[in-house]
Order: structure tokens, then sequence, then C-alpha cells
């Protein structure tokens, strides 16, 4: 692919944001007039499970997406933000669209929006839209961008099921102050008789959800009520419903946090209980989920600057949530050896509580923040939400270079934002 048609879908969104001042502005009226344009495209999509939530949303729809296509389904998917190009964030029966596709659409919802104010997530929304109702499919996996209850994506009536994974503090000057406040936009995604999974809440929000399903008449199905987990000493697992137990492999996607995922997953279809959902299906999806910049392994230019043996790890957890899931990752699958974390964050995060849980499990932790990373909070301001703890290392690849390489052999682990994960699977060659 040259520069010239690699930058045509680009220039097309670049152009797009003068549409609207705003970068977020969570309404749906311009969304539903985009659509009725269109000609109604999301009134013609194959069964949709919708899933909202503060973390955990990309890895459910990651074990869906693996479930349907090891059942021999296809499916399309539709994820934000992306990591490295925005096409990661529409899959077309399978395959990620391609340049040709993404720019004619893109080119077409722009006519037909006729200069009308309109955010770019929400015309974003309306090609991803466009795209599923022209290309035949099985299923569509659908995940928020922000929020729920206003968010573009919920301009879709009647889902086959809905899922909401856990709820945390994030994004509060949009969703409220408050964990009942965020709980509610996030369940505005819940609809009158379909049912709705959700993993372990926070009592808080747990309740919230509860009273928003009951009031919709939608069947809720909550872990610890109509289903659970439970991990085995090899790493893998037991799902409890009311149909009896079912083991399963190790999941795809590391970290103890992604049972919670994966068994939301399996709640949520057999839920919404399609034909084609066989116990086979199940295992064999579990343990081919994968999903990019979730504790994944790298080994690339950037895991060759460290000494054999060494291993290179990268998370795009960013918010308190996030922190503690790291930080029961470094005490369990990491306590064996040394590990490193390099941190860069988004301004305007928690950054004191996200590092909080990580400071006591990292053998060294170093702040970062790479150029090209949007609205990066500075080194400083991450030294000094670390309370000193961290040090200052520059860029990722000056960090590594730098970390002390005498010992046994370490992991390293870089996270702290989905935008510099982005940045560093450039780097690797990602």
């Amino acid at each position: 692919m040259n520069a010239t048609t690699a930058s045509r879908s680009e220039a097309i969104i670049e152009r797009l944001h003068a549409l609207h001042p705003k970068l977020i502005d969570l309404s749906l009226g311009r969304m539903r007039r985009c659509l009725d344009a269109l000609g109604s495209p999301e009134r013609r999509l194959p069964p949709v499970i919708h899933v909202a939530g503060t973390n955990g949303k990309g890895s459910t729809c990651a074990f869906l997406r693996a479930i349907a296509e090891a059942a021999g389904l296809r499916v399309h998917v539709y994820t934000s933000p992306h990591l490295v190009r925005f096409h990661e964030r529409i899959r077309l029966a399978g395959e990620l669209v391609g340049e040709e596709a993404l720019s004619e659409a893109l080119e077409h919802v722009e006519r037909v929006n006729a200069g009308e104010p309109i955010t770019v997530f929400e015309v974003t929304t309306a090609v991803a839209f466009h795209l599923f109702a022209s290309v035949p499919a099985d299923l569509l996996v659908l995940e928020v961008g922000l929020g729920g209850r206003f968010d573009a994506t919920s301009v879709v009536d009647a889902p086959a099921a809905t899922a909401i994974t856990s709820i945390s503090m994030d994004h509060m000057e949009f969703l409220g102050d408050t964990l009942a406040k965020i709980a509610f936009e996030k369940a505005g995604i819940i609809r009158p008789g379909v049912p709705c999974a959700t993993g372990a809440q926070p009592e808080e929000a747990m309740a919230v959800i509860a009273r928003v399903a009951a009031g919709a008449g939608a069947k809720l199905h909550a872990r610890g009520d109509a289903w659970d987990v439970a991990r085995n000493a090899d790493g893998s697992f037991t799902f409890r419903d009311a149909a009896g137990a079912l083991a399963l492999p190790p999941p795809g996607l590391a970290g103890p946090h992604q049972l919670d995922n994966a068994g939301i997953a399996i709640a949520a279809l057999r839920a919404w209980n399609p034909a084609w959902l066989t116990e086979e299906a199940l295992r064999t999806g579990v343990a081919r989920a994968e999903w990019p910049a979730r504790m994944q392994r790298l080994a690339g230019r950037l895991a060759a600057l460290l000494p054999a043996g060494w291993e290179l790890w990268l998370d795009g957890g960013h918010n308190a949530a996030g922190g503690a899931a790291i930080g029961q990752h470094l005490a369990e699958a990491f306590a064996d050896r040394p590990a490193h974390v390099l941190v860069g964050m988004k301004g305007g995060k928690q950054a004191a509580e996200f590092l909080r849980p990580i400071i006591p499990r990292a053998t060294t932790l170093w702040a970062v923040q790479e150029p090209g990373q949007h609205l990066a909070l500075p080194v400083e301001a991450i030294v000094e939400a670390s309370g000193g703890a961290a040090r200052p290392g520059g860029t990722v690849e000056q960090a590594l270079r730098t970390l002390p390489k005498d010992g046994p052999p370490a992991r390293v682990l870089i996270c702290g934002s989905l935008y510099l994960a982005g940045e560093v699977l450039k780097l690797d060659g990602g």
C-alpha cells in the first residue's frame, strides 16, 4: 500500500474534525439525523451484542468474536480506540476493513451528512453501520465508545443481548463523579426484554444496573447470581450457571481479570441462547481470543534491546481499576522474577490512583513519554504522582536502554495509556 492510498481515509477523517468543535458531545440527535439520511443502516444489521463498561470492553468483545468464529460464524466487530491504524476499529465478516472500502464509505457518509454538525466518532460509527449493513454477517459485536446512554452506538434499539463489564471511576467529566452516576450511563444500553450479562461490580454500581434492568424488564445475568467462574491451579477455569459446570482451557488473554471478561462473554451468549453456541465453540474460542495491548508479549525491535532471556510486555491499562489489575498480575504471574515497569499516561487521568497498586510490585518504576503520544502526561508529572517512586525515563527506548541489566533475567511491562500502547506497537514493529 503506497503512502497516497494509505493517507486517503486519514485525510477524510481529519477534514471531518471541522464539522463539530467538540471531540466528545454525548447526544443522539445528530447521529439519528445522519443515519436517517443514509437509509437507516442500523435497522439492517445482523444480531448485535452491545458491550459497555469501564474496563474489559475490548477483551470481552475479543472473547465474543473468537467464540462465534470458532463456531464458523462471520462476525462484524466495532471497537475503539485504535492503536496503530484507524482500520482496526472496523472488522467486516472477520477481516479488518480495507483502505478502499473505508475511504469510499467515509466519503459517502460525508456527502450524505452535507456539512451538518457531527462529531468524528458519530461519523465513523455511521460509516461502520453503513458497512455492516452492506456486508453479510451472522453477528455484530458492538463496543460502546464512551458511557452508553447517549453513545453513538446506542441507536441500536433491539440488540440480541447486552453486556456490561467492570465499572470504575473514569471519564468523570462526561459521565459523573460517582460510581452510581457512571453506572447509570453505562446501563443505558439495557433494552426492554433483552438479556444483560454483567461481571463483578462494585456494590454501588451493581445496585444501579439491577434497578435499570428491572425497570426495563430485562433479565439480568450477573456474576455471583446467575453465573460464576473459578480459576484452576493449571490456569484453566470453570464456568458455572443454571445449565451446570463447564470446564474451559486457559483464556487466550493473560491476567486473572480476563476470567471475568470471558465469563461475561459466555453469559451473554448463553442468555441470548443462539443455536450455534456449542461447548466446543466456547472452549476453542476462549483459548483463541486475542486483543492487542492486553498483557501482550512483544518480540520486535524494542524487545531486542533487552538481554537474552528477558521478556517485554505491553498493557493498555490506564485507570485505577486497570492499575489494580496490573498490580495483581505483577503479584501473581510475574512474581517469579524481577519486574521493571515503564509508565506513560494521558493527561487528566488519575495517575496516583493508577500507580498506587503497581509501585510495591515493581522492581523499578520509570516514567516515560513518547513524542507522538496523544495528550501525554509529562514525565515530571508521573514522577510526582508516584511520590518520587518513579524515575524519569525519557522515551520508552531510552528507558529500556537505561534499565539495570545485572541480575537474573527480568520482565519489563509498559503500561498506562492506550495511546502509548499504539506508539509502542509502532516502535516494536507491530
